[in-house]
């Protein structure tokens, strides 16, 4: 799948998936902009990809450290960073955040 992202540009061609969110509401999602921003990233263009999706670019050391926490050793030596930082109490922040990202990008 990365490899098509890498390949092709969403800005560009039409047979990448368009926001359901978008088509019936005509706001965008959190996660509007992520195609287009995942092929500037793979591109190394680290600015046009914030300008399409920010909130993608920012978190992407935060989903980074958690695929490692998750997947190699390091979650086993590293339990209670793993616990503070993708627990219970860090998910609603997260919620949190997404939520105020997604009003902000519509009304502000």
């Amino acid at each position: 799948m990365a490899g098509i992202y890498g390949w092709f540009n969403p800005a560009d061609v039409s047979f990448f998936p368009p926001c359901p969110f978008k088509l019936l509401t005509g706001l965008e999602c959190p996660g509007c902009g992520s195609q287009r921003c995942l092929h500037q990233l793979m591109h190394g263009h680290i600015r046009q990809a914030f300008a399409y999706n920010p909130l993608l670019v920012l978190s992407l050391p935060y989903l980074l450290l958690g695929f490692l926490l998750e997947y190699t050793p390091l979650g086993r030596k590293q339990p209670e960073l793993h616990r503070r930082l993708y627990g219970k109490t860090a998910s609603w922040l997260v919620f949190g955040v997404v939520i105020v990202y997604w009003i902000g990008r519509n009304w502000l």
